[in-house]
């Protein structure tokens, strides 16, 4: 059609048009409007890399690897030189083939070929090299979140989204290592060839060349609005799969407690509601994507209205011959690719801008527990440890401990027992500073635990809890958990002591058996036992057993039992308990409640006291 009705303007171009129809048809008649998006390269780079945007942190990221993305910047710049070459080639062949100069048209043939190989080239280089560098980018930027999680205070973690975290750190850094691979890859290499087809098409024929501007200030505008309400729509997007992520994982780890409470139905109901609330927000994006290429086909439109309508006019007046109008098609034709990747990088910039947020925003989480400037390092210590006049709350309303005053000394083995709530294990969770209290200080041997580094502290403490972690790894991974090289001999040991050594060497690949998630493939017993050896092998000075055998039948129990009696001679312990059978041999016993100890002593000079202790002891052995 469009080719017939330009037919009509001069009997003499109808067979030097033919190329126009073939373009036409190769781009399936979307005739782009060439240089309605001339403007975007700026608008894009202000509004990507405006004041508020996360987008400016990544600099820190793309230092290290600037020789790198140099390099392929200077592929990307042989590229778009040589890309208008082949609107001159055209308009020579077009001419030569009317001509029937079969010599030149060879001739011209071998420079397409040279300068098509050159293209190639340049962008096989332009490619390898940034995605060497972006995958970097993205590594370490990975690498840097996680050191940083780690870092952050337990408070943290009792707050957040296990499955979120997991998101930031794959899908949304994988995410900006996209855009960073794009922007060097596509959105600049496309921008320079905009900037040289744009030269060339005013060195043909500057009228038409401005006549088709005329809608580009809109097509600029409509699309920095576009994309600012992609970024907005992308956040929230990024969100709820995020939150579907975290109630994908709680109900996967949990799967126990589900088939317990034949709760399946309820995990269906929960994880169909997450799903939707997914589907509507990324229906939310694709809807504004579907409007948005419309609106910006029909200002194109107008463009190609006006490129035809002046390209007639000039050709009628005999300003411009055919084979020069067919030379500006091809140059327009040429920018139907940059054009087209540049708007679409737009959208994923801004789309890629949510993630960066996402990964900052976790980035900029200070933690609650941070070490002195000048902390030193805790020497061996023996174990005396004070609390003076320390009080704590999670919450400002709710104090869990309050003034509390407490002297344990270097061998001691102090138990902890009380209700539930009454802040035993807020205060053995004190010592290795997982919390700071709000007053009061803790010392260990005379020194006050906030002066020394958070790692020399903590390398002094071993923990036994009552639900063991244990990591996908070997069995001597585990045991040796944090160390990097260990001694296969210590692990050895550290697992007769635990009473885990028998278990382990009946398995077919002993201390070499792969454990799998959490430790599912052990019993309970042997799970401890094992978390039993991790402390051994620390030889800390300090020991916290909390609720170690609660939850273990009578036979492991007592295997348990022997093993912390082995590791406890010698030690500072405190072991928090509710069954009063496991403290009955320690050398005292401290009954909390409400954040005080209102009882201490031994456990005949408790039942000889007849109170709280006694009834606590009553109500267990009536």
């Amino acid at each position: 059609m469009i080719g017939y009705s330009l037919g009509k303007v001069t009997p003499d171009v109808d067979q030097s048009l033919v190329p126009i129809l073939l373009i036409i048809n190769r781009y399936d008649c979307k005739f782009t409007f060439a240089l309605s998006h001339s403007h975007l390269p700026g608008t894009q780079v202000k509004s990507i890399l405006k004041k508020r945007s996360n987008y400016w942190q990544l600099l820190a990221y793309l230092r290290p690897q600037w020789r790198t993305i140099v390099y392929a910047l200077m592929c990307a710049v042989i590229f778009a030189v040589t890309w208008p070459a082949m609107a001159f080639l055209s308009e020579k062949m077009s001419r030569f083939i009317s001509e029937g100069r079969i010599a030149a048209i060879a001739e011209t043939a071998g420079y397409v070929i040279l300068i098509w190989g050159s293209q190639k080239l340049a962008q096989y280089g332009q490619e390898t090299l940034i995605a060497k560098a972006s995958l970097s980018i993205a590594m370490e930027l990975r690498n840097r979140t996680f050191s940083h999680i780690q870092r952050l205070s337990l408070a943290y973690f009792e707050t957040v989204q296990t499955g979120d975290l997991t998101y930031r750190l794959t899908e949304d850094v994988d995410r900006i290592g996209e855009v960073i691979q794009k922007l060097f890859s596509q959105f600049v290499p496309n921008a320079m060839k905009l900037v040289v087809t744009l030269i060339t098409m005013l060195y043909f024929n500057w009228q038409l060349t401005l006549s088709t501007l005329i809608v580009a200030p809109l097509l600029a505008g409509l699309t920095a609005w576009f994309g600012e309400k992609m970024r907005k729509l992308s956040y929230r997007s990024q969100s709820r799969i995020s939150d579907l992520s975290a109630l994908l994982t709680e109900m996967l780890s949990g799967v126990r407690l589900v088939r317990a409470f034949a709760a399946e139905d309820y995990a269906i109901e929960q994880f169909r509601r997450g799903s939707e609330r997914n589907r509507q927000a990324r229906y939310a994006t694709e809807r504004l994507r579907a409007i948005q290429y419309p609106v910006q086909g029909f200002l194109d439109a107008l463009g190609i209205l006006a490129l035809l309508l002046v390209g007639s006019w000039q050709i009628s007046q005999g300003n411009l011959t055919g084979s020069e109008f067919i030379a500006f098609v091809v140059a327009v034709a040429m920018l139907f690719e940059p054009i087209s990747t540049v708007t679409l990088n737009y959208n994923e910039f801004k789309q890629g801008e949510a993630s960066v947020d996402r990964v900052f925003e976790l980035l900029q989480i200070n933690p609650s527990i941070v070490e002195q400037p000048d902390a030193k390092v805790l020497p061996s210590v023996t174990g005396r440890i004070e609390f003076e006049n320390v009080s704590f709350a999670y919450r400002p309303d709710r104090p869990v401990l309050q003034d509390l005053s407490l002297r344990v000394y270097p061998g001691e083995m102090v138990a902890l027992v009380g209700a539930s709530g009454a802040g035993k294990t807020t205060l053995v969770n004190l010592i290795p500073r997982f919390y700071d209290p709000q007053a009061g200080e803790i010392w260990i041997d005379g020194t006050n635990i906030r002066d020394v580094s958070l790692k020399s502290l903590r390398h002094q403490i071993g923990i036994v809890p009552q639900e063991t972690i244990l990591f996908t790894g070997t069995i001597a991974q585990n045991i040796a958990f944090g160390q990097l090289d260990f001694d296969m001999n210590a692990v050895r040991e550290a697992a007769k002591i635990a009473n885990a050594h028998q278990f382990i060497s009946q398995f077919p690949d002993g201390y070499e058996t792969w454990v799998g998630e959490r430790g599912v493939n052990l019993s309970g017993g042997q799970r401890q036992r094992l978390a039993i050896a991790r402390a051994v092998l620390l030889n800390p000075r300090i020991l916290i057993l909390d609720e170690a055998t609660s939850a273990l039948d009578s036979e492991s129990e007592a295997l348990v039992q022997e093993a912390l009696e082995r590791i406890m001679q010698g030690r500072t312990v405190f072991i928090i308990a509710h069954r009063l059978a496991t403290v009955r041999r320690v050398d005292r016993i401290l009954v909390m409640e409400k954040g005080r100890v209102v009882e201490s002593g031994t456990h005949t000079e408790l039942l000889a006291e007849g109170g709280r202790y006694a009834r606590f002891y009553a109500q267990q052995f009536s």
